[in-house]
């Protein structure tokens, strides 16, 4: 039996009947009204599990596109069928915390509604409105990091696949309308609007309706509350952040579906190295990786004691390390590294406190195409082809702004015999390198920065000028701000600057990445002015202003 349909007690005859007049009114032969009047006959109400897993077993029959195209028809298919749910969870489970920003979010929206009624047209209390519909990002951030992955580790990914390509339409449409807002585009702005609330509104109901309701029935305890924290680190749309979700006895780290699983393709790969052992082969490195293996399903060397992080050593490739040592020296490099293997699925990343993009830990184990929205999925494709194919070994790309210049490079994995083992991406900030001129042969501290953390370094008497009129201006109650002030200065200063200025420019968003530890110390007014084609001197009214008024 489908392991997804027992989890969610799919009754047989029930779900032919659901998958049957799906594919029949996708196919032509009923029309709405005839698949809604089969439904109601034969079913009288369909759950929100029901549904979904209908669409899922949809997959391989038709394409994500046409699924993605008559979604909304399929809704209006199961009207008065579909039963609604209550959409009750615990107080802080991370599905009540969605249903929190919902809420938070509908309210916003009937503002927006009020304020489009309204003849005579304001800018401020729209400005006002995008400080919240310019969070919701973080929303949609945290399913397709955090709620995604898990479901579909329990073979639940086609709904979460054209979930996503909604998630991307309402990001851009909130950014399109308020690039007219922000312009001054009125007209634009007005005529953009009505489809914007529309979209944030009809994704929404499809998580209140499908999504969530059936997260509730596929994922564990240990999983809500290993994602709980996941969504911390995240962040939050609209309301406080609420505490951690917890259950008592349960930590997060317990077996879940996902690392059952992988646990038993562990042991198998321990036992497969046992056998390569037996055989003779001189490989002490394979027979070490699949003791290593072992530790994780609860094996040990040789039938005795498990593996010690500390002090088991390691044959490692060139040399003799443990597993600490080996962690130590990936949470050091200067660099940001990702493994797919050979099944495309996503078996490691590097976790630097100076990542350039922020990764979740549900991402390990996942297909990589479904780490992107749907439109850069054929890149992807594309690239882990050629390398598979033995066509090319590397790809590389580049992201050169004013304040920034990132640089990544896909390597193809190949072992000593050429079979093709997956695909490196390294990714590196490259900004503070490019800065270098001349050449430095002595030895010279450059304060607390270092490779992989951009910093600018002036000249001393520049310095020197900053700390005096840094200086004067504190003691006199308020910090001057200049078109050479940088974001880290601001930020010392106020720390939700980096807030304002997304409200000022939908770009400045990835300022609330990790990559602001890039470049608050590199980005000054200028540059920022630069990158958001804003006037330098009105920008920096609006910044003194914003800072000063709360000193």
């Amino acid at each position: 039996m489908n392991p997804l349909k027992q989890e969610l007690n799919i009754n047989n005859e029930r779900y032919q009947i659901i998958v049957s007049v799906k594919e029949q009114y996708l196919d032509g032969i009923l029309t709405v009204e005839e698949g809604n009047k089969i439904l109601r006959e034969k079913l009288g109400t369909c759950t929100p599990d029901e549904f979904a897993f209908a669409e899922q077993s949809l997959k391989g029959v038709y394409k994500d596109e046409e699924i993605l195209d008559r979604m909304d028809d399929l809704l209006v298919l199961f009207d008065g069928v579909l039963v609604r749910a209550e959409n009750t969870y615990p107080v802080n489970h991370p599905l009540w915390v969605y249903i929190e920003e919902i809420n938070a979010m509908e309210k916003v929206l009937l503002e927006a509604d009020e304020l489009l009624k309204q003849e005579n047209f304001i800018k401020n209390p729209w400005l006002g409105i995008f400080d919240s519909l310019n969070q919701w990002r973080r929303h949609l951030s945290r399913k397709q990091n955090q709620l995604y992955p898990v479901l579909e580790d329990h073979g639940f990914d086609r709904p979460t696949r054209i979930m996503w390509t909604f998630d991307d339409s309402v990001r851009d449409a909130i950014s399109r309308s308020f690039g007219y807002l922000r312009d001054d585009q009125t007209e634009d702005f007005l005529a953009t609007m009505p489809d914007t609330i529309d979209k944030i509104r009809d994704l929404y109901s499809k998580e209140l309706e499908v999504l969530l309701p059936t997260a509730i029935k596929i994922l564990s305890d240990a999983e809500f509350v290993r994602m709980s924290k996941g969504d911390h680190e995240i962040g939050f749309a609209i309301i406080a952040p609420p505490p951690l979700y917890t259950v008592d006895g349960v930590t997060g780290d317990e077996p879940t579906y996902a690392t059952t699983a992988a646990a038993a393709q562990a042991q198998a790969n321990a036992n497969a190295g046992a056998v390569a052992a037996n055989a003779g082969m001189p490989n002490e490195f394979l027979q070490d990786l699949a003791q290593l293996l072992g530790k994780y399903t609860g094996g040990s060397v040789g039938g005795g004691a498990p593996l010690d992080p500390k002090t088991t050593v390691l044959d490692v490739a060139t040399g003799k390390l443990t597993l600490d040592q080996i962690n130590l020296l990936f949470k050091h490099m200067p660099v940001d590294l990702s493994y797919v293997d050979e099944n495309e699925l996503v078996k490691f990343y590097s976790d630097t406190k100076h990542r350039i993009f922020p990764r979740s830990a549900n991402v390990i184990g996942r297909e990589v195409k479904n780490c992107h929205p749907a439109k850069s999925v054929h890149v992807v494709e594309e690239i882990i082809e050629k390398f598979r194919s033995g066509e090319q070994s590397q790809a590389e790309f580049w992201i050169n702004k004013p304040e920034v210049f990132i640089y990544v490079l896909y390597t193809a994995i190949r072992d000593e015999d050429g079979n093709f083992k997956g695909v490196l991406e390294m990714m590196q900030d490259c900004t503070h390198i490019r800065s270098l001129e001349g050449s430095r042969t002595l030895l010279t501290w450059d304060g607390d920065t270092f490779v992989g953390e951009s910093s600018k370094i002036t000249d001393t008497a520049a310095s020197e000028q900053t700390e005096e009129t840094s200086n004067d201006t504190e003691q006199k109650g308020e910090f001057k701000i200049t078109s050479s002030t940088t974001l880290s200065e601001l930020i010392k200063h106020s720390p939700d600057i980096v807030d304002y200025l997304i409200t000022i420019n939908p770009k400045f968003e990835m300022l609330k990445s990790p990559m602001v530890k890039v470049m608050s110390k590199v980005a000054s007014l200028k540059m920022i002015s630069e990158r958001g084609d804003l006037n330098l001197n009105t920008l920096i009214k609006d910044v003194d202003a914003f800072i000063n008024k709360r000193k």
